[in-house]
């Protein structure tokens, strides 16, 4: 019922910009642009079944930046030497300071470069310091975190997740099957989240194309070119 609501109003308004406010046809192609990518977020993250409670929106991104520090644990953490820069960088991400996390991770970085953690917590920082969008310095620190530790399972999962936030939907979803199709614990929590997150991913590459999603979409929560350290901490890509 939740997603039947969602989908109702986006429709409805798209069809007020389009015929109420008269946009042109370029801007009607935008605006719908703009409506799947506020889908998409909504769809990898967001709780339609849930009871309607407000809050306070710093709270809000509070709780979902810490969810996405505990994912990170779960998922690694065990890896390298840099845990008491991870739990200042950790503060500094859940307070919404992602510069301030980026640069504390950079020190982390310079102390010990071969650790993966840290290389996935600089690129979800950067990550959130571009306000959800992926980028060539975030992109470079997970490739690198993956590198340093092809089994980490951290560096797919956070990749294909700004992927998709940044509707690059097609190459998240390689990402995250990559991950699901790895030998393994096949009752690990893990690989069920992700199934659901896959699943809710291939809905909206559906709609996307055109088509139907091939059943209901499910409900629940859904985070180069070399460079430097320092460029990676600071978001600038490698010239």
């Amino acid at each position: 019922m939740g997603w039947i609501i969602v989908l109702a109003l986006a429709a409805i308004t798209f069809a007020g910009m389009a015929f109420v406010l008269k946009l042109p046809r370029g801007g009607r192609e935008f605006a719908g642009a703009a409506l799947m990518l506020g889908l998409a977020g909504y769809a990898l993250q967001g709780h339609p079944q849930m009871r309607g409670s407000p809050t306070v929106p710093r709270e809000n991104a509070e709780s979902g930046q810490a969810a996405l520090i505990e994912a990170r644990k779960a998922m690694g953490d065990q890896y390298g030497r840099g845990q008491s820069y991870l739990i200042t960088a950790d503060a500094f991400v859940r307070a919404g300071q992602f510069g301030a996390a980026a640069g504390m991770l950079r020190g982390a970085i310079h102390e010990n470069p071969d650790d993966p953690d840290v290389w996935v917590a600089l690129g979800n920082a950067l990550v959130g310091h571009a306000n959800g969008i992926i980028t060539p310095a975030a992109l470079y620190a997970f490739d690198n975190a993956a590198a340093i530790a092809p089994e980490h399972l951290g560096p797919p999962f956070f990749k294909g997740l700004a992927l998709a936030q940044s509707g690059q939907f097609e190459e998240a979803r390689a990402m995250w099957q990559g991950l699901l199709d790895r030998p393994g614990d096949t009752n690990a929590p893990w690989r069920a989240d992700l199934t659901e997150r896959l699943a809710r991913l291939d809905a909206i590459i559906a709609m996307t194309n055109g088509a139907s999603p091939a059943g209901p979409m499910p409900s629940g929560p859904v985070p180069v070119e070399q460079e430097s350290p320092d460029a990676a901490a600071s978001g600038s890509p490698a010239p």
